[in-house]
């Protein structure tokens, strides 16, 4: 059996460095260090972060006047100035590099004593993460089926998809602080959340009530030969909010009826939109979430 024996030079290294470990421990007891640097940061366009610590001594033999705190970061070390936020609170600005989404740091303090040695006090190493891509807010928490609501945030690609209650909403893209969508036919006077669906993951955005609404349809019904048109008129019971009024129409007879897209524009109550007679057939044009649950207007294609 061979026994290693720890050299007296090995020795010596070992007690130093437990030496070390005990001030910094005995540190951490006389001082608390509070780290209210946020886990996650938006990205901001100067790419510039600030990292705010908090020194409270837990005894009065150590003054603040005597506190030195540093941040390292990115395996660098820099002192920490006092902040506008109050006493005992020290911040940082840090550019980064753009394109980073992480980084890691931690706290070093140093301290003096009115009497003794002073210490030092450290934190864990963290890490903190840059948001390209968070939702604010809703600009309104209500409407009816077809409104356009907007949704203020950064981040935004034209690949986002926004759903109601698990159901996917018509979504277009403005920029990428600004998305919109139209609310879906859902059953009215309920609340329902509101998801940002992406290839990145998903994002509750909040919830959105949807108000009963009304829609006259004039005449209520269609009688058409192929490549005949006929004026059809929806009228809402009230001006159609900014973005206008989405009327998502549906048929079961998609190869008889040839129509444009429906929508009510900003300001006004009904629109007009001229339907095609297209293959012999009859069914009927259907809009839902309106009245007692669906319109239907019966479409006759003959020949």
């Amino acid at each position: 059996m061979h026994t290693n024996r720890i050299s007296p030079a090995r020795k010596i290294i070992v007690w130093l460095a437990a030496l070390a470990g005990l001030a910094l421990l005995a540190g951490c007891e006389t001082v608390t260090l509070t780290n209210l640097t946020p886990p996650s940061m938006p990205e901001n366009p100067s790419q510039t972060y600030t990292f705010t610590l908090r020194v409270t001594p837990r005894t009065k033999n150590v003054p603040l006047s005597s506190v030195e705190p540093h941040i390292v970061i990115d395996g660098k070390n820099f002192p920490m100035t006092r902040s506008s936020l109050g006493e005992g609170i020290y911040d940082f600005d840090y550019t980064l590099a753009a394109g980073r989404d992480e980084v890691a740091y931690y706290y070093l303090v140093s301290y003096g004593k009115e009497s003794g040695t002073g210490g030092q006090a450290y934190t864990e190493i963290t890490h903190a993460k840059i948001v390209r891509r968070y939702v604010l807010s809703l600009e309104v928490n209500r409407g009816p089926v077809g409104a356009r609501i907007g949704i203020l945030g950064r981040g935004f690609t034209p690949n986002d998809q926004i759903s109601v209650n698990g159901q996917p909403a018509r979504t277009e893209w403005q920029s990428p602080t600004s998305i919109s969508f139209y609310v879906p036919a859902l059953e009215p006077n309920h609340n329902y959340p509101v998801t940002l669906n992406s290839p990145a993951g998903n994002s509750p955005v909040g919830t959105f009530r949807i108000d009963a609404s009304t829609v006259t349809v004039f005449p209520s019904s269609l009688n058409l030969r192929p490549k005949q048109s006929q004026a059809l008129t929806f009228t809402i019971p009230n001006p159609a909010p900014f973005g206008g009024t989405l009327l998502e129409v549906s048929t079961d007879i998609p190869d008889s009826v040839i129509m444009p897209e429906v929508v009510v524009p900003q300001g006004a109550t009904s629109v007009t939109v001229q339907v095609e007679g297209g293959r012999p057939g009859s069914g009927n044009l259907f809009l839902k979430g309106y009245g007692s649950g669906e319109i239907a207007v019966p479409v006759t294609v003959t020949k």
